[in-house]
């Protein structure tokens, strides 16, 4: 049995980065940029209005009044410059004219004909962006970095229309054991319905994979083969369930029998401890325990950051948090103990009362995994704990 740490950094060893693509713009949501993008435009490309109003040259104070010109709006500029006594009636977005001092906004005129006098009451400030406000030509976006929806909007602005990201991650889920059944089927009373394997898919979707539910591996050297051989073309094979040492976990010594090799297995964690990983070809084999919340958990603390690795990310672990006790912890033992916890927003944080491994009901009524390190002494209400949020 290995500690916590110790075994996430043998699975950062066992996990390549992926091969980089190009796709299109339009495609790139939740994709890891690559290669950095370099503006090829200014944004705004002009000294453009902020506001509705009138673009105006020469001095403007409280009863000046000016001649309207001609009109500005966005697509649409004023051909020419405006001298001093003029204006141009604009709009929002529009490019200034050319000779303009600042924008009036229409609140603070009053248009008479072809003349508008400037009120009493004039703001502060000459409402024109001015040009490459936002960014200039040559700034650039640095990659890596997962791409949210206002980066694509600030990549579409720099007028890229593709982007350099690492291809997506394929994730083959199998869970394991004659005990279980899909949803919606009839099970018998001896058996179970297969749940851990559409959370493992959510979190690898969720951290920008591809992953595939293969059919339920029955407790067989032959049925397991046969699952194990529709996984082809994995980069991450995730069994649940039959990585232990009982007379029905079969995952380890078939897997070996089809050439994987093993880092390590068992580690020293709650819940989670029969984990097990390693290669098998060209994927990373990763065993989870076929109790719900520790497969889920060891999805969350091993599987995330391994396809976040293998995307350009980096090898790092979830990021934690503090937050205050809000009841008192007895001292932890010789395993790190992740526990199910709930987050107040005055950031203090209580343990669920009931951390049974078995229980999704629990698992779901919580939002962080309260961390608690090997041998870490009895905590009081008050002091400062880390947790991971869910």
């Amino acid at each position: 049995m290995i500690p916590f740490e110790q075994a996430l950094a043998q699975v950062f060893a066992l996990t390549p980065v992926l091969e980089a693509e190009s796709v299109d713009l339009a495609q790139a949501a939740g994709r890891v940029l690559r290669a950095p993008v370099t503006a090829r435009r200014d944004q705004p490309p002009f000294a453009g209005s902020a506001m509705d109003g009138y673009a105006v040259a020469g001095p403007v104070a409280p009863g000046a009044r000016f001649t309207v010109i001609g009109e500005a709006a966005a697509g649409h500029r004023h051909e020419g410059a405006i001298r001093p006594g003029q204006a141009v009636r604009i709009f929002t977005g529009a490019p200034v004219p050319e000779g303009s001092q600042r924008v009036v906004i229409q609140e603070e005129v009053i248009r008479e004909g072809d003349e508008i006098l400037v009120q009493d009451g004039l703001g502060d400030g000459d409402n024109i962006r001015p040009r490459g406000q936002d960014f200039r030509a040559g700034d650039r976006v640095s990659a890596p970095r997962r791409l949210r929806a206002q980066d694509l909007a600030l990549l579409a602005a720099m007028n890229c229309a593709q982007v350099t990201v690492s291809r997506r991650p394929e994730v083959a889920v199998i869970a394991t054991g004659d005990e279980l059944v899909m949803p919606g089927e009839n099970p018998r009373p001896d058996q179970i319905i297969a749940s851990n394997a559409f959370a493992l898919k959510a979190l690898a979707e969720i951290e920008g994979a591809r992953a595939r539910m293969l059919p339920i591996a029955r407790d067989s050297e032959a049925s397991l083969r046969a699952v194990f051989e529709l996984a082809a073309g994995a980069d991450v094979i995730v069994t649940i369930g039959g990585a232990s040492v009982g007379d029905h976990d079969l995952v380890g010594p078939v897997a070996e029998a089809l050439g994987a090799s093993r880092a390590f297995y068992k580690v020293a964690m709650r819940p989670g401890k029969p984990l097990m990983a390693g290669r098998l070809g060209d994927a990373m084999l990763l065993g989870l325990p076929g109790n719900p919340v520790s497969s889920i958990v060891c999805g969350h603390l091993f599987l995330r950051p391994v396809l976040r690795a293998m995307q350009g990310l980096g090898a790092y672990p979830l990021t934690s948090a503090a937050a205050t006790l809000a009841s008192d912890l007895p001292a932890n033992g010789p395993r790190m103990h992740f526990m199910r916890a709930t987050l107040c927003p005055d950031r203090t944080i209580t343990p669920m009362p009931d951390q049974d491994s078995a229980l999704l009901g629990v698992l779901c009524a919580a939002d962080a995994l309260l961390i608690r390190p090997v041998q870490d002494p009895a905590r009081k209400t008050g002091e400062e704990v880390r947790y991971i949020p869910l």
